[in-house]
């Protein structure tokens, strides 16, 4: 229980559509081209996406080179599995291992880049860094006792989140952004910060929502017994 053949939840708007695009890709790429060698060009997106976002600094047209990390982490991200299914190469423990150790530190290294970008504050990045990594933490310990692994939550996966900070980017890239601020006491937020948030507070809710609806379920699969004092 818990690995790669744990029942997979995906519920995303882009998930039908993506796994036909996935499947294309695995069935054309060479030979060379090994799930490990996705699964560190996913890394190398996000270090990708960082240095991108730290140069946008200097020259916010460095956006783009983020962009591409991003692209370059969905891209290894997403392959690598699909690769191993369709040539029939998987390996569970090991599969299950790499992916989701390196998954870890992948969405640190983003979060820590996008706070040290100008379009962040790097408390809200850290916000958001904690709201996925409680969710992660909660799909783990799902996998384990439910042999369920949930890779979305209601609407909204990884692909789709990607997509929405690669949008962000062209925006912060093209538009006077920086003029919009708002004041709460003595802080002051941009309106990427404000989008941080909302993003932050949706990992949060689906966290809180879906442990509520999985402790209904496993308190009636697993229901309290009586205590009986004579057995010892």
């Amino acid at each position: 229980m818990g690995k790669e053949s744990s029942e997979r939840i995906q519920t995303s708007i882009l998930n039908r559509a993506e796994k036909v695009a996935l499947i294309w890709l695995a069935q054309r790429q060479p030979r060379w081209v090994t799930s490990d060698f996705l699964t560190y060009l996913g890394v190398f997106g996000a270090l990708l996406y960082a240095v991108g976002c730290y140069l946008a600094n200097d020259n916010i047209l460095y956006l783009w080179l983020a962009s591409l990390g991003m692209v370059l982490n969905w891209y290894g991200d997403s392959l690598d599995g699909t690769l191993a299914r369709v040539r029939q190469l998987q390996r569970p423990l090991y599969g299950f291992f790499i992916d989701h150790t390196l998954d870890a530190g992948t969405i640190t290294i983003m979060c820590v880049g996008a706070g040290l970008s100008p379009m962040f504050r790097f408390d809200i990045a850290l916000l958001v860094l904690a709201g996925y990594l409680v969710l992660s933490a909660y799909t783990y310990i799902c996998a384990i006792v439910k042999n369920e692994f949930r890779l979305t939550y209601g609407s909204m996966g990884p692909t789709e989140f990607r997509l929405v900070i690669i949008l962000m980017n062209i925006i912060g890239t093209y538009t006077a952004w920086s003029e919009y601020t708002y004041t709460v006491g003595t802080q002051v937020f941009g309106i990427f910060d404000l989008v941080g948030i909302g993003i932050a507070i949706f990992l949060f809710l689906a966290y809180i929502g879906q442990f509520l609806k999985d402790r209904s379920i496993l308190a009636k699969q697993d229901p309290l017994k009586p205590y009986n004092p004579e057995k010892k």
